[in-house]
């Protein structure tokens, strides 16, 4: 316990510290975050050739590893705007090896650069794609890509905690050493925007998304008052304990549970069996640091009532209180559970209003629109 607690206080310091240390350096250069029309203007400018196409006929290299939801998610939407040529390297190469930083990392990056120059070259490329870190590719890597005249998007949903990441060799495992070669950085964490300014990028800010053939109600009984999905750390064992012993059915499910994780499709199915799907905002082993989440956008899209911790940023997707409603602190949560469990109508109309705003607004596709539009790709 106490390990964790001092883990937790360090990386809450390293955090505070890294902060503070962009928001010196965004004001000491006099930087300002850069709009939609700024964004446009200048990658058209370093793409002059680029005339919009239709939805639908854009050909798309996509760079990323499927560890359990990418490839379900990210390829139907991207496969929306025309065909796509998915690259996963771990087929090829497996970079949870021992050796992977002392040659795997320097094959894959070779192999990566002469697989690009041919695919470009075969395929008309219009855009690419990626889901990468520092812990996979060189920042030469990324520098001599920029350099085949492709426009480069990059995702990143974890920036609060790993802009920098670790560091090895001086390198940043993160984003930091390598997103001022892609033109555009799409971050799904608000205040890492200054920090992508400071290391010469263009970010923009938007949160994950979710696929509706994947994420959909269903006709189920009610058998959970409420349920969770996801890892077992931080407070959240102590907090499904207690509710718990306040008699609250809750089904928790995942890495370290003891009913452990779900296939994505029982896990699916879990939103329609339950009457509140819990959610919780925190990162790990940060105090005070919060950021949108996959599951905010998911529990909605599959027709499940959502009950989770306050932030600001759930404020810019969501209608708290007719969408989604949200809690801070403990007994705020165990006021809210019980109010929209002896409330079902009130429950009903907000998980309604939930599913329609996630279909509406909150798709991958929807994303990949935005991001393409802002390129100026379609």
């Amino acid at each position: 316990k106490y390990r964790r607690q001092f883990r937790a206080w360090r990386n809450h310091l390293r955090l505070e510290r890294e902060s503070r240390h962009y928001g010196r350096l965004f004001a000491a250069q006099g930087l300002s975050l850069p709009d939609d029309g700024i964004t446009r203007a200048s990658i058209g400018k370093k793409y002059p050739h680029i005339t919009p196409k239709q939805k639908g006929s854009l050909n798309i290299l996509a760079l990323f590893h499927h560890y359990n939801w990418e490839r379900e998610a990210l390829l139907p939407a991207l496969g929306k705007f025309g065909p796509v040529r998915h690259y996963d390297w771990c087929e090829e190469f497996d970079h949870q090896r021992k050796d992977w930083h002392k040659s795997l990392k320097a094959r894959m990056n070779r192999e990566l650069i002469r697989k690009l120059e041919k695919w470009i070259r075969e395929d008309s490329t219009d855009v690419i794609f990626a889901y990468i870190s520092g812990e996979q590719v060189y920042p030469a890597t990324i520098e001599r890509v920029s350099r085949l005249g492709v426009p480069m998007i990059n995702l990143a949903l974890n920036d609060k905690e790993h802009f920098v990441g670790k560091i090895r060799a001086g390198k940043s495992m993160g984003s930091r050493d390598i997103c001022r070669y892609f033109d555009l950085c799409w971050t799904s964490t608000e205040d890492a925007l200054k920090k992508y300014c400071v290391e010469g990028a263009t970010p923009v800010y938007l949160p994950e998304g979710a696929n509706p053939d994947i994420h959909r109600p269903f006709e189920e009984e009610k058998i959970y008052d409420v349920s969770f999905v996801g890892q077992c750390y931080g407070n959240r064992p102590e907090i499904i304990s207690r509710l718990q012993s306040l008699g609250i059915n809750v089904a928790p499910y995942g890495s370290g549970w003891p009913n452990g994780p779900l296939p994505l499709e029982k896990m699916v199915l879990l939103y329609s069996r339950s009457r509140i799907n819990l959610g919780f905002a925190g990162i790990a082993g940060h105090r005070d640091a919060f950021c949108l989440k996959g599951r905010d956008f998911e529990v909605p899209m599959s027709g499940g009532l959502y009950l989770t911790e306050h932030h600001p940023e759930l404020e810019r997707v969501y209608d708290i209180g007719r969408e989604i409603v949200t809690y801070s602190g403990f007994d705020d949560l165990v006021g809210k559970i019980r109010f929209l469990l002896t409330n079902p109508e009130k429950a009903e109309e907000i998980r309604r209003s939930g599913f329609r705003r996630a279909r509406m607004d909150h798709t991958w596709e929807k994303r990949f629109e935005r991001i393409f539009s802002l390129i100026g790709l379609i």
